[in-house]
């Protein structure tokens, strides 16, 4: 968990420098997707994952994103993969909202083993995207995460994305 707060306090201090010169396209007839859209970009969370992430909105309602990261400090460990799918519930230019789900796989420890008691997780919630700049956008989301241990918590995820249109 220090390392994720690490993660993002980094990305907190580094997006406002970012500039963007994507521009988001006219959309005629709606704000539906009429094909792929991919982004890159980094998040954090309890369900789905922490590191670099991938996003693909397909030319639908739906998108999915990969989420990985990994982090050696001498002989200790951590690392985590995830993947989340979402559905959108209403989508304009500058935001969007959905629902979504995910499932992840968390690794503290040295090379004896995990040290994590639940490495394990599902989360199903809701989320918004919102547009910072031209092709970047952030996004979070509340997910009820279930634990592999039995525990469940609603918790923040947290993303950063630069979209290529």
């Amino acid at each position: 968990m220090k390392h994720l707060v690490n993660v993002v306090m980094l990305v907190a201090l580094v997006v406002p420098v970012l500039s963007a010169q994507v521009v988001l396209p006219e959309k005629k007839g709606g704000t539906d997707l009429q094909e792929n859209v991919f982004g890159l970009g980094l998040a954090g969370g309890a369900a789905s994952g922490a590191g670099l992430s991938f996003r693909h909105h397909l030319p639908t309602a739906w998108s999915y994103q990969i989420t990985g990261g990994i982090i050696k400090v001498k002989d200790r460990l951590s690392s985590s993969i995830g993947a989340e799918l979402q559905y959108d519930l209403a989508r304009s230019a500058t935001n969007r909202f959905f629902a979504g789900g995910g499932l992840g796989h968390y690794y503290s420890g040295k090379a004896s083993g995990n040290e994590l008691e639940a490495p394990a997780r599902l989360g199903l919630g809701i989320g918004g995207e919102f547009v910072v700049a031209p092709g970047l956008h952030t996004m979070s989301e509340l997910f009820f995460t279930y634990f592999s241990d039995g525990t469940i918590l609603p918790l923040p995820q947290i993303g950063f994305y630069y979209y290529f249109y």
